[in-house]
């Protein structure tokens, strides 16, 4: 799974830093970054709960084959 994340549309809510550090976290700005956009197996559920949790949608997961590597 490969997470994008729409920066310029965050709000700095944080939800996704809270739901899911190992994927996302904050800049010293207060606006979501991603810190790798290839989610690790054992983050997977979380980072799809911080999708679904993100109040501006600007979070967007793809599932992908071993080949796209």
């Amino acid at each position: 799974m490969k997470v994008l994340l729409e920066e310029n549309g965050c709000i700095g809510c944080g939800l996704c830093a809270q739901i899911c550090p190992y994927v996302f976290g904050m800049d010293e700005n207060g606006f979501a970054i991603v810190h790798s956009k290839q989610v690790p197996s054992f983050a997977q559920m979380l980072a799809r709960k911080a999708q679904s949790s993100c109040p501006v949608a600007v979070i967007h997961l793809y599932q992908f084959d071993k080949g796209d590597l």
